[in-house]
């Protein structure tokens, strides 16, 4: 009985000590991440067209669907056609001086031909004071009406200005009522349906770039002087039950502050208070899921 006791606790130190040995093979560990996109609506209104499915993937600048923008056309149309009316209110200015243009003319003239007559003796200075008078307030006139028209056409034109910028306003509104990919990747999580209306703000959906993911890991201040950025190590996914599918991965990222052990994170060494958060970029072989844990080991696969 003895010896059946013996041959029991020594199975469970060896089962012990192995799994004490399978977990400090490992240098750190973590959880495998992506970077998320979150894609929010531009504009609100109706969903007339959405056509995502978490799972699907899709393409940068893929136009996905469309909120209704039935009220910002007709508000551009409208306001387009207020240009057209104001540009037809804009004064004909070499039209509308031709008249005193003439009468000014016609005056130059009779003053010329009045010169004349004083040098044959055939007229009066009076006359001619006369039409130097009649000239210089013909002048005036013509200043006063260009100078009105100018003013009212410089407000017309102010308009129309000011109008061209609602235009462009609303077409960027309608460029906004497309629902456009803002990145590759695959979708994680669909927050609306078509036929729902939705807010500028509301989020649609989530995306994700799961075919280059990264393990975001946590060392010790003793294991920085073994790491640097572009340094190839060997990452290990945990399967579960042991099992562990090995892949390479590149350091792209490492904190420079140092923060406290998280709770759901061991390090070579568990009794190290604080740690710095490391990025280690794994090509995704349709394995990985985000969330899994895995560990890293620093003896790099190029040494």
């Amino acid at each position: 009985m003895n010896i059946l006791k013996f041959i029991v606790i020594a199975a469970v130190v060896a089962v012990l000590a192995g799994a004490c040995k399978g977990h400090n093979e490992f240098d750190a560990s973590g959880a495998f991440e992506a970077t998320e996109v979150m894609v929010s609506s531009e504009a609100g209104g109706k969903l007339m067209e959405f056509n995502v499915l978490e799972g699907d993937k899709l393409e940068k600048d893929k136009c996905v669907g469309y909120v209704d923008s039935v009220q910002l056309y007709l508000r551009k149309m409208q306001t387009e056609a207020s240009i057209k009316a104001t540009q037809n209110r804009r004064p004909e200015i070499a039209k509308q001086i031709a008249a005193i243009q003439q009468q000014i003319a016609t005056a130059e003239y009779e003053r010329e031909r009045i010169v004349k007559l004083l040098k044959d003796n055939a007229a009066n200075p009076k006359q001619l004071d006369d039409s130097d008078a009649a000239i210089a307030l013909l002048k005036k006139q013509l200043a006063a009406q260009m100078s009105t028209l100018s003013t009212t056409d410089r407000a017309i034109v102010e308009d129309i200005t000011a109008m061209d910028y609602q235009v462009k306003q609303l077409n960027d509104q309608l460029i906004k009522c497309r629902i456009v990919n803002p990145v590759s990747g695959t979708v994680l999580a669909k927050y609306a349906e078509p036929g729902e209306v939705t807010v500028t703000g509301k989020a649609l959906y989530k995306i994700a770039d799961l075919d280059h993911i990264f393990l975001r890991a946590y060392i010790t201040s003793g294991q920085l002087s073994q790491l640097k950025l572009g340094q190839i190590v060997r990452v290990f996914a945990d399967f579960g039950d042991k099992d562990y599918r090995e892949y390479q991965g590149e350091v792209t990222w490492i904190s420079g502050q140092a923060e406290f052990t998280p709770k759901t994170i061991q390090t070579k060494d568990e009794r190290a208070n604080l740690v710095y958060a490391v990025k280690i970029t794994v090509k995704n072989d349709g394995y990985l899921k985000l969330g899994m844990y895995g560990e890293i080991k620093i003896d790099t696969v190029n040494e």
